[in-house]
């Protein structure tokens, strides 16, 4: 196996890594009790799930994992923003406030993932 191919498979579970990361945040919002109250907090939910599910199909194949990355980061980097916004008006519960900071973090991780990869 060639460097390359080691460091695209290395890729490639750093971004699974951060993912899983992104779907505990998904977690925590789709069974909060706010969440029935509070629909604008599924486009949150759906965006993780939707990437998540998305690169998961693509995860035996690095090029495509990584075009699939370029084309669903955008939107869930706009439902960390909403989140941002929508999360404090919510709840000012430290939960919250975590899940914000940790989505962030994911979105962050994984666009310099891209740009490690040469996509971005």
């Amino acid at each position: 196996m060639s460097d390359s191919e080691l460091d695209s498979q290395s890729l490639v579970a750093e971004c699974r890594t951060v993912l899983a990361h992104a779907w505990m945040v998904r977690t925590f919002v789709k069974h909060c009790e706010e969440a029935e109250d509070f629909p604008e907090l599924h486009v949150v939910v759906r965006a993780v799930f939707d990437a998540s599910r998305a690169l998961e199909t693509k995860a035996d194949d690095p090029a495509a994992f990584v075009h699939m990355l370029k084309k669903k980061l955008p939107k869930l980097k706009a439902a960390a923003a909403q989140f941002r916004v929508d999360a404090p008006r919510v709840s000012l519960h430290t939960n919250f406030q975590q899940a914000v900071i940790s989505l962030d973090a994911c979105v962050e991780r994984l666009e310099q993932l891209l740009a490690r990869s040469g996509a971005a």
